[in-house]
């Protein structure tokens, strides 16, 4: 009985001492940025450090790594995104399950991606992008973040359900795909709007598109994909997650800190500039998530048959 009481006394007291916020990609990227935000949250909110430590790799998945295989004592978390549902079919041999090994803790964000096009490319809309492509055969090359990244499936879904062809190009992040996208080098990306946004709005690239099924309000003048192809949906989202077995009150109070942060105006107005919306979701609400997207991704990844180098 004696090791149970202990685990309570943690949990009741948590956190105790300084949290370690995990991030599978170097410092600058939008699952960095989104972490420090609430991770300043989290420090003023629960008085303790939670300290940003950047283990960027493998799409991410060394810092996932480290944090299935960490103590379940909520004091080692891990930011997961899009990416980290894609890489559980992408990767067969990885050494632990996203599904399984890890324990849902709290929503961060959601966002969408932008389709932008460099601005010699003459289309203004999805339809024109979809007619100029089959046009163009083998001409239209799509920027992403890495084979797997949220960038890549997204063109890969969209090559899915419109039939068109176009050339993948993976770079080492999304700076770099951004850099040759401006540069006329690739004609068309799927980004984060929290990365995009900037390029977007001072006329590097031409957003026609965003891939949630709604528009976005920090571009509210910008069409959904799905207006023109009926079913496409995207989202960019980022949310909490520790080993297995954490305890249920630790776990609790991080969701309580982490969603009273997202109905603060102060990180709702910061999420806004980075065309984000607060994802605010229940432990089991996450799970769901965590699982759909898995399964949605799967999906994708057979079809377009995507293998990592």
């Amino acid at each position: 009985m004696l090791p149970a009481f202990r685990n309570i006394a943690r949990a009741d007291s948590y956190p105790a001492r300084p949290v370690h916020m995990i991030v599978g990609f170097p410092p600058g990227s939008a699952a960095d940025i989104d972490s420090r935000l609430i991770g300043d949250w989290l420090s003023q909110r629960l008085g303790q450090q939670f300290v940003i430590d950047n283990k960027p790799g493998a799409g991410s998945n060394i810092g996932a790594e480290i944090v299935a295989h960490s103590a379940p004592d909520g004091y080692t978390l891990f930011t997961i995104s899009t990416v980290n549902a894609v890489n559980a079919s992408l990767y067969p041999n990885l050494s632990f399950s996203f599904l399984q090994d890890f324990a849902p803790g709290a929503g961060i964000l959601r966002t969408p991606l932008i389709m932008e096009v460099n601005p010699s490319l003459p289309v203004n809309s999805v339809a024109e992008f979809v007619a100029y492509t089959k046009a163009n055969p083998g001409k239209v090359n799509f920027a992403s973040s890495g084979n797997g990244t949220g960038s890549h499936v997204a063109a890969e879904l969209f090559k899915f359900m419109t039939g068109v062809e176009m050339i993948h190009v993976p770079y080492h992040g999304p700076a770099q795909a951004l850099t040759d996208l401006i540069s006329g080098r690739a004609q068309v990306m799927f980004d984060v709007l929290t990365s995009s946004m900037a390029h977007v709005r001072s006329g590097e690239v031409r957003g026609i598109a965003v891939t949630t099924a709604t528009r976005s309000p920090a571009l509210p003048d910008v069409p959904t994909v799905g207006d023109t192809v009926p079913g496409y949906e995207v989202s960019g989202w980022a949310a909490l997650v520790a080993a297995k077995d954490t305890p249920a009150a630790v776990i609790a109070t991080l969701n309580t800190a982490v969603n009273a942060g997202l109905a603060d105006p102060t990180i709702i107005s910061r999420l806004a500039a980075l065309g984000a919306q607060p994802l605010v979701v229940t432990p089991s609400e996450l799970s769901k998530l965590m699982a759909d997207e898995t399964a949605k991704w799967a999906k994708v990844v057979k079809f377009a048959n995507i293998k990592v180098e």
